[in-house]
């Protein structure tokens, strides 16, 4: 057995987690910085193991069981979130030459393996025999699914583009002209979507720390608690890289600047959008449950279907074919 399969996912596990820990510390202190607060500066030389603590933490909770939860799927719940979200990033290529499976069908591959962490918000939600955090679960799940529909919609303007669902095939289609230039409609729905479906600002619902009780993991305590918050981040890792995969050229180099490392171009990119993420945590307000689904279904949903006929305008002009 070539000792590569097994070495490669471990490696990227450990470097998911080490973007995981660092991004929560950068997170804080972008956060902290622009609300002219001072962020984490105690743990470690300026703060840098803070998160490192906070994890420590919370693997020592005591793992607290409700005495009439459903213990099997309580306890399921966390690893049916969890897992699909490492599972994805098996078909994300960072270069032409540093990716572990090259799918012909990659995208649809992370589109339906994603939506599996549904389920467990959901399984969490109902297993805990929480009337509150049940709410939270079936509102999660509504959440999530209204958004797929127009996540879906708007890369069908780029699979339309590309006529292929094979990320490395999308991001070389990409050579001449990034897509979010043709397809900045789809790229702005696409954006807004893949929030709601992060859980992130303005559509972080489903945390609801705000509120009297939090959402569906209200009754979940130490590291299965830890484990649907390493869910979000790793998603965070996921989304930024098939955001910079789909619309910002992959690892493809601006202005001809082929002279740096394609690795570096997708990092910067993806840096960017992670950036943009939690630049909006630190600026804008959460929506209401009211606005959630009507911006969904009333805006997003008919601006992707929009797109998706723009697109099929769009190909067929010559100035567009000629970069195909």
């Amino acid at each position: 057995m070539n000792p590569l399969i097994v070495i490669g996912p471990v490696v990227l596990l450990l470097l998911v987690l080490g973007f995981v820990t660092y991004a929560i510390y950068f997170e804080r202190k972008i956060i902290g910085w622009m609300q002219s607060r001072v962020g984490p500066n105690q743990v470690g030389p300026f703060g840098l193991l803070q998160t490192v603590a906070d994890v420590m933490k919370l693997w020592m909770k005591e793992d607290i069981i409700p005495q009439k939860a459903d213990k099997f799927l309580f306890q399921l719940a966390p690893i049916v979130a969890f897992v699909p979200s490492f599972v994805v990033l098996a078909v994300i290529p960072f270069t032409d030459q540093i990716k572990f499976a090259d799918l012909g069908v990659g995208l649809l591959y992370y589109l339906a393996v994603s939506s599996i962490t549904i389920l467990g918000m959901l399984i969490g939600g109902w297993s805990s025999n929480n009337k509150y955090s049940l709410l939270g679960g079936i509102r999660s799940t509504a959440q999530m699914i209204s958004y797929e529909v127009p996540l879906i919609l708007s890369v069908v303007g780029v699979i339309l583009s590309t006529q292929t669902l094979n990320l490395t095939e999308i991001v070389n289609a990409q050579k001449n002209v990034w897509f979010i230039f043709p397809q900045f409609l789809g790229f702005i729905v696409f954006l807004i979507a893949s929030l709601a479906e992060l859980n992130r600002t303005p559509f972080d619902l489903p945390e609801a720390e705000s509120e009297i009780v939090a959402g569906y993991h209200v009754e979940y305590t130490g590291f299965r608690f830890a484990f649907f918050m390493l869910t979000e981040y790793v998603y965070v890792f996921a989304m930024a890289s098939l955001t910079t995969i789909l619309f910002l050229g992959g690892w493809h180099a601006p202005f001809g600047l082929t002279f740096i490392p394609p690795i570096i171009w997708f990092l910067l990119k993806f840096s960017l959008i992670v950036f943009f993420l939690f630049w909006l945590r630190a600026t804008f307000p959460r929506l209401r449950a009211d606005q959630l689904m009507p911006f969904a279904w009333k805006v997003l949903v008919p601006l992707a279907i929009a797109n998706v006929f723009l697109s099929v305008i769009l190909k067929e002009l010559p100035i567009i074919q000629a970069y195909y």
